[in-house]
């Protein structure tokens, strides 16, 4: 069973890693079953957050204005991470925009995962909710608060703590740590062509759009653009 690990947790503007973004990342490090450091950051998006986002998390766009981009965060994470088994709820999720963004950024991120989310799968009844609040109340895991990065990471290392102590010693092999398998090529940057044309459509269709177009990748803005031409028309 795996004793050394990052717990991690993210909040994010969806649920899609290839549109969305991170805006929080909250991780734990646990050394022989013990927490011996924490990491926790904002995440600017370089848009605006939906008002589901805000209502769900309680994060608000003045907070992340003044954030650093995930080009900055992501070395420190790693920094902070280095070799560990990555522990999470529906831990691929975490692990998914978490590549994306080190790839982008020229790291290499490639680690064992560990699922509280199949575990509790395996070892609730069958009837009761999963998901990691359900799942720590149903253990009597005393949890902080939901859907902030820190608190949930903390709660899914209890609740491998927990299911370690009360099931370990008979299916010890559920616990064992399995490869994170996410693939993902390097994005690149949108053009300056690729920008001119946006802003042209931009302004003649007056659209405010609600992200920043200095941040966008090549596959974003054009995105962007076939979306608002089928929308609107061209120029």
């Amino acid at each position: 069973m795996v004793s050394s690990y990052v717990a991690v947790d993210l909040e994010t503007t969806g649920l899609d890693p290839k549109k969305d973004k991170i805006i929080e990342i909250g991780a734990v490090l646990v050394l022989n079953g013990v927490i011996k450091d924490t990491y926790e950051t904002f995440v600017n998006p370089y848009r605006k957050l939906e008002e589901r986002i805000t209502s769900l998390t309680g994060i608000r766009d003045e907070q992340l204005e003044s954030a650093p981009g995930i080009e900055t965060v992501i070395g420190e994470f790693l920094d902070f991470a280095g070799k560990f088994p990555v522990l999470g709820h529906h831990v691929i999720f975490d692990y998914s925009f978490l590549k994306r963004a080190a790839v982008n950024g020229g790291h290499g991120f490639e680690r064992q995962g560990i699922d509280t989310l199949k575990l509790a799968r395996r070892f609730m009844p069958p009837e009761a909710k999963k998901n990691l609040k359900d799942a720590c109340e149903f253990f009597e895991i005393k949890q902080e608060q939901s859907h902030r990065a820190l608190a949930d990471s903390k709660s899914a290392h209890f609740l491998y703590q927990e299911l370690v102590r009360r099931f370990g010693s008979n299916e010890p092999e559920a616990f064992e740590s399995q490869p994170l398998i996410y693939k993902v090529k390097k994005e690149q940057p949108a053009s300056n062509r690729q920008k001119e044309h946006l802003q042209d459509l931009l302004k003649y269709h007056k659209i405010v759009l609600s992200v920043q177009t200095d941040h966008l990748s090549r596959n974003e803005i054009s995105r962007i653009t076939d979306k608002i031409i089928s929308q609107y028309g061209r120029i």
